[in-house]
């Protein structure tokens, strides 16, 4: 009996997905673990394998076909025993004949930070067709199709470096398509000439929901400056007992804003209609910016969690994050989102709730300022911090009283030991 295989769900927020290459073909067998296919999702390119074992009986949708609905048919499997000619009346389904199609977007906002500028680029050739039983094998990684996705590069045109030929994320950096042909596909509209850029699943999915989330959710801005002499004494003073760690001030804000939200538990809270969730562990969201978007992975319970646990942990997620390895349970869920832009030299600005989470801290950069103390006027190190609040879930009071108790975390680190 043929085993249908379909499209997969392999993110929380996944709906639809592009089918970047089939990693099998007609006739191949395949046994429980084996990797299928590639598959981007709203997020990042996953592996997809099989949980069966059998014969690829008949290939539905080619590589690099777009927004497939998960469910969609996409292939069939033939148990031990049958013919190919067994799946010869099994088509596709009408979704999957048309790689263009255009399917509904996801509904659940993402914690989004201000747009990164992207450069303009060309549009992007497609990839590779497979068909039958013969393929146009492209050997590349999964990151390096994605940034020559995401740069319009005709990865084809690429060489690669890699064992076999295959073509490794260096190659795709180092590559400089001709100028002839990015002049070529460049349009002009009046006097100003621009190029089209092809979005990625993960930028119309930030585009979306960003929408959504400021056009559904009533948001009110509170600031505050925080004195980081004290902390980065003590930043100083740790990172010089081992070279085994390197505590960043981030680190810092990570686990301060996890130890405020359990101080001040209304402002560890999710609004759910006619419900709100308040959580008794503080899931911190950080937003990183990575090729194409940015993406959020969670440090879990990071108010039990100490200073260079918090800064392994973001380091190997941070990592991951850029060579498009996290897993969904890595950037799924959370309690509270934090974005940093202070290392990129922003002094302040106002970030955008990531639903159903109901604020989020936006931190710029220290810098030395004048300041007022006790009559005086002096020189300290200062960051400017704004939160973001959904109404609907936090009022003004709660806010300030949660904003006060990140300022003595920060401002008093040692109380952070307590």
């Amino acid at each position: 009996m043929t085993i249908e295989l379909r499209m997969p769900a392999l993110s929380p927020t996944m709906e639809t997905g592009t089918l970047a290459k089939w990693l099998v073909k007609v006739g191949d067998t395949v046994e429980s673990g084996t990797i299928m296919a590639e598959i981007e999702t709203d997020k990042a390119t996953m592996e997809f394998e099989s949980i069966d074992d059998g014969v690829i009986g008949k290939i539905l949708v080619a590589d690099g076909a777009e927004n497939i609905p998960v469910g969609t048919l996409i292939a069939v499997l033939l148990e031990e025993g049958e013919d190919l000619s067994a799946a010869d009346a099994i088509t596709a389904d009408p979704i999957a004949k048309t790689p263009n199609a255009e399917a509904p977007a996801p509904t659940t906002p993402v914690a989004v930070t201000p747009v990164i500028e992207q450069k303009p680029v060309a549009k992007s050739a497609p990839a590779p067709m497979v068909s039958g039983n013969k393929t146009d094998r492209l050997f590349a990684s999964p990151l390096a199709k994605r940034i020559a996705q995401q740069n319009g590069y005709d990865i084809s045109q690429i060489s690669g470096s890699g064992p076999h030929g295959r073509i490794v994320k260096s190659d795709v950096e180092n590559y400089t398509p001709s100028a002839a042909t990015n002049v070529a596909m460049q349009c002009i509209s009046g006097d100003a000439p621009y190029v089209e850029i092809k979005l990625s699943n993960m930028r119309k999915t930030i585009a979306k929901r960003l929408t959504e989330s400021k056009q559904t959710v009533p948001h009110f801005y509170l600031g505050v400056d925080i004195e980081l002499d004290n902390l980065m004494a003590a930043r100083k003073q740790l990172n010089s007992l081992s070279d085994d760690y390197k505590i960043s001030v981030n680190d810092f804000v990570i686990r301060a804003c996890a130890l405020a939200l359990i101080k001040v538990p209304e402002a560890n809270v999710q609004f759910h209609g006619d419900v709100m969730r308040q959580f008794n562990r503080a899931d911190i969201s950080v937003a990183v910016a990575i090729e194409g978007g940015l993406i959020t992975p969670v440090v879990r319970g990071a108010d039990q969690k100490g200073l260079r646990a918090i800064s392994d942990e973001v380091k190997d997620l941070a990592k991951r994050a850029h060579e498009g390895k996290l897993m969904p349970e890595d950037y799924s869920g959370g309690t509270f989102s934090i974005s940093n832009l202070g290392m990129m030299g922003v002094k302040q600005f106002q970030a955008v709730i990531n639903p159903p989470q109901a604020a989020i801290l936006a931190i710029g950069a220290g810098e030395q300022r004048a300041i007022v103390k006790n009559g005086e006027l002096t020189v300290a190190t200062v960051m400017s911090v704004n939160l973001a609040c959904d109404h609907r879930a936090i009022d003004g009071a709660g806010g300030a009283n949660y904003l006060a108790a990140v300022k003595m975390f920060l401002e008093q680190p040692s109380t952070m030991l307590l």
